[in-house]
């Protein structure tokens, strides 16, 4: 029998889309799978609809409206997979993902993390389009982490597949924070994995633009959970190395928080460019427009950032 691979689905409030979600994921070609879904205190018709899906074998359980996080922890308490695949509600799965990422697994060292690659779409899956991302050459937890922070490119978290094992030497998923709590959870797991390999076939969908999702928050709650996050990543991370490219990226991600939680949050912007300041500073230009650039070369980037938010 090959291995038990745990699907986690997290859920709250992605009526419009979980039905899609639920059938990529009982759609997947690897033959040894369980779909553990956890809804959230949704208030929709959520929960019934992944009811209707019980006699296809998916195991539907319910929380109070706890958090992402707190969800994806209930699910890996219900889990009884060797690997574990999270996927978010309102996201897709191709049908050989996980088979495509099993296959590499089985020639690697044990407790490798695989990722893959993704796509974002708004309805359509066939409108996709896969861009290569930097991180994607990443051999280590270290190396991922330098170029996320100094490409500015990502993995999406459905695109990972664990090891329990690996997972559970990572700890739970931080239920403090809310804002990037998979970019804070995916740091520890990547930091604690033997190696990393990228399986460029296997391949996942991001739904992006719809107004619930959680990564369009810009109230005090979400702008908090974003700098407390990296501030738990950049520590893990430089405990773990100490170069001066680790510094320099470092410093990057710092600037990048002010950039973000700037003018929401200005106390909060001077936090972050102080510890920029502190590992050296940065010298690459903030995200931003053309028009936002050249403003910030004659104004400063905080009075840029208000003309040109």
């Amino acid at each position: 029998m090959p291995p038990l691979v745990s699907i986690i689905i997290p859920c709250h409030n992605a009526e419009p889309w979980l039905a899609e979600t639920l059938t990529s994921a009982l759609e997947q070609t690897w033959p040894n799978k369980e779909i553990v879904f956890i809804d959230d205190g949704s208030s929709d018709r959520s929960l019934a609809i992944a009811r209707s899906f019980a006699t296809r074998g998916v195991r539907v359980a319910a929380q109070s409206n706890l958090g992402a996080s707190a969800a994806r922890n209930h699910g890996l308490r219900l889990a009884t997979g060797e690997f574990v695949q999270f996927l978010d509600a309102d996201d897709l799965l191709a049908p050989d993902k996980i088979a495509a990422q099993m296959k590499a697994l089985a020639g690697s060292a044990p407790d490798t993390l695989a990722s893959g690659s993704w796509a974002r779409f708004s309805s359509d899956t066939k409108q996709a389009q896969f861009i290569p991302q930097a991180v994607a050459q990443a051999r280590s937890g270290i190396e991922f982490l330098q170029l996320h922070y100094e490409t500015g490119s990502m993995m999406q978290p459905g695109a990972w597949l664990a090891s329990r094992n690996l997972l559970d030497r990572a700890g739970p998923w931080n239920e403090t924070i809310s804002l990037n709590d998979d970019g804070e959870y995916f740091a520890r797991v990547m930091l604690a994995a033997p190696g990393m390999i990228h399986v460029p076939q296997s391949r996942c969908y991001y739904r992006s633009g719809h107004a619930t999702s959680l990564s369009r928050r810009t109230d005090p709650t979400a702008l908090n959970s974003l700098f407390r996050s990296v501030e738990l990543v950049l520590k893990n991370l430089q405990a773990a190395d100490e170069s001066a490219r680790t510094r320099a990226a470092c410093a990057e991600a710092w600037m990048r928080v002010a950039f973000e939680v700037y003018p929401a949050m200005p106390d909060l912007a001077a936090q972050a460019e102080a510890q920029a300041q502190a590992l050296g500073g940065s010298t690459r230009p903030m995200p931003g427009s053309g028009r936002f650039q050249l403003a910030a070369r004659f104004l400063g980037w905080r009075l840029a950032r208000r003309l040109f938010p």
